[in-house]
């Protein structure tokens, strides 16, 4: 697993078509296999196509497919994503959109009497979905909606994109609770809190993490590492060796979990022998360089 996120994370075009496939076919199965058959809702402006589909059957006898209601609610969001965050992202969003919106009307619904347990359901379609948004963000493009608008929150006030999610999707559960009952609220809480802590752990961009190197040859280091990655370094001299007391130093970076490849590859080409480690931290103070999506 850790090998293909590498290669996706080093072929960008490939990535984000793979991506944007992924993301239709996941979010396809989470509402038609799990959300719907269940009563739950999902996160963002998907969880609001499917509220305005099931108010339109319920309410006004219309069947409104959730798969065009998604994209019809996208269109001011992608002028967002446009004017904020640049035209081949938002062009990948909107193909990841399109593909989604195709997915959700062609893939076949199971039988009605495949599973009657809710709270399966709304673990497994918040897992798969939370999945293939989180990989689409990886790779650089977002599932529309409340991702753009999360990106753009992040960016500004270096929010956790899946803490902005369960922000924004208050009003989804308490329609949850609304349509079909308290206990529902709580199944759709549920899965988007397991969709949170998926888009958390599969979208790395970011995490952000503290690294420390011990090496003989720092200029070296510092060179490849601000060649490659465009972070600053700060520098500790005159350290010491505790086995063979060569001198050394020791060289203090803050890096997104999405580079530490790159850092890793860097860090080897520049000296095979230096140590580091790494852990990671909550917030960072003053500039921190953010590559564009």
């Amino acid at each position: 697993m850790t090998q293909i996120m590498l290669y996706f994370d080093r072929h960008e075009y490939a990535a984000r078509i793979v991506a944007a496939l992924v993301y239709a076919l996941t979010s396809a199965i989470a509402i038609n296999f799990f959300w719907t058959p269940g009563h739950i809702y999902s996160s963002g402006f998907t969880g609001l196509a499917q509220i305005l589909n099931t108010v339109g059957s319920r309410y006004f006898h219309l069947n409104l497919p959730i798969g065009l209601l998604l994209l019809l609610l996208n269109v001011p969001v992608l002028l967002l994503g446009y004017r904020k965050l640049g035209y081949r992202f938002t062009m990948f969003t909107a193909i990841a959109l399109v593909l989604a919106a195709l997915a959700i009307r062609f893939v076949p619904t199971p039988p009605t009497n495949w599973t009657h347990d809710s709270l399966l359901l709304a673990i497994f379609g918040g897992g798969i979905n939370g999945f293939g948004t989180g990989f689409a963000l990886r790779t650089g493009l977002s599932t529309g909606g409340l991702d753009i608008i999360g990106i753009v929150v992040q960016k500004k006030w270096g929010l956790r994109m899946g803490a902005v999610n369960l922000t924004f999707n208050f009003i989804i559960l308490l329609t949850a609770g609304y349509l079909f009952g308290p206990e529902y609220a709580l199944y759709t809480a549920i899965s988007l809190i397991v969709n949170a802590y998926m888009i958390d752990n599969v979208y790395t961009r970011q995490q952000k993490l503290q690294v420390m190197i011990v090496t003989e040859h720092p200029d070296k280091v510092i060179d490849m590492l601000q060649q490659n990655i465009r972070r600053g370094i700060t520098i500790v001299h005159d350290v010491e060796g505790g086995y063979n007391h060569h001198e050394k130093e020791i060289l203090f970076t803050v890096i997104s979990a999405y580079e530490r490849y790159d850092f890793r590859d860097a860090l080897e080409q520049a000296d095979p022998k230096a140590w580091s480690s790494t852990w990671r931290i909550e917030h960072t103070i003053g500039r921190f360089f953010e590559p564009k999506l």
